[in-house]
């Protein structure tokens, strides 16, 4: 999967994800993260980028051409039939979660945009994003940071960036349920010992205590995903338990 981000900060881009497993899907060629400078689309002495918002107002505003020329840019080197979807980083767009980055995932070419200062001139937005995305109900400096998250997301869903499909197969979010807890070395810290299911052998009960697990977090912690689980008739007997235990 190729991605490209339009920034002002490219650097910041290739330093945030020149890491761990991420690199490594890099240098295996599963993945390509390419940041492009806008400032580089500046026609101007200084490579200036922003103005003053028609109408006042605090801060300056991005301008359309950089952004334009720069996403025009990405789009000679494109071979693909369709037209790539462009990801917008704004604190306006939709909640970005595990199923959209399982839909994004399935892309060959990727385009994200990071804004700055007050945002970036409506007119451009208009043409080339296709997605609005959010991190949550906050502001930041820009959008780069959301936009390393969004690329971390959607890269181990991609084949083999992990290495074993369970690695993700069981993760947090998959089919709406939180990852039951996990535990290592020593069997014993601090008093606590780690659960006897664990140590006994019996795939059966352990993976029905992960399962149970599971369930139980997702019902204390975060019940509004039970909705759009995929739950068998133990699981829901299992929860009615738990509710009628919680009363």
């Amino acid at each position: 999967m190729n991605f490209y981000i339009l920034t002002l900060f490219p650097e910041m881009i290739q330093n945030g994800l020149n890491h761990s497993i991420i690199k490594r899907a890099m240098e295996n060629k599963l993945i390509s993260i390419n940041s492009i400078n806008i400032r580089d689309f500046a026609e101007n002495k200084h490579n200036q980028v922003d103005d003053y918002a028609y109408g006042g107002g605090a801060g300056m505003v991005m301008k359309p051409e950089p952004v334009y020329r720069a996403y025009l840019s990405i789009m000679k080197n494109i071979n693909d039939y369709k037209k790539p979807r462009v990801l917008y980083m704004t604190p306006q767009g939709k909640p970005f979660n595990q199923k959209m980055a399982e839909e994004f995932s399935k892309e060959n070419e990727l385009i994200i945009l990071c804004g700055h200062y007050e945002g970036i001139d409506e007119r451009v937005i208009q043409e080339i994003v296709t997605d609005e995305v959010s991190l949550g109900d906050f502001v930041l400096t820009g959008g780069e940071i959301p936009a390393m998250a969004i690329i971390d997301s959607i890269s181990r869903l991609i084949p083999n960036v992990l290495g074993k499909e369970e690695s993700f197969i069981n993760e947090t979010f998959n089919n709406n349920l939180l990852e039951y807890p996990n535990y290592t070395r020593p069997f014993c810290f601090n008093g606590k010992e780690v659960p006897q299911v664990l140590i006994s052998g019996n795939h059966k009960k352990i993976e029905q205590w992960k399962k149970q697990q599971s369930l139980i977090r997702t019902f204390e912690k975060r019940p509004d995903l039970l909705k759009d689980a995929i739950l068998t008739e133990e699981d829901i007997e299992f929860l009615e338990e738990l509710k009628k235990n919680k009363k």
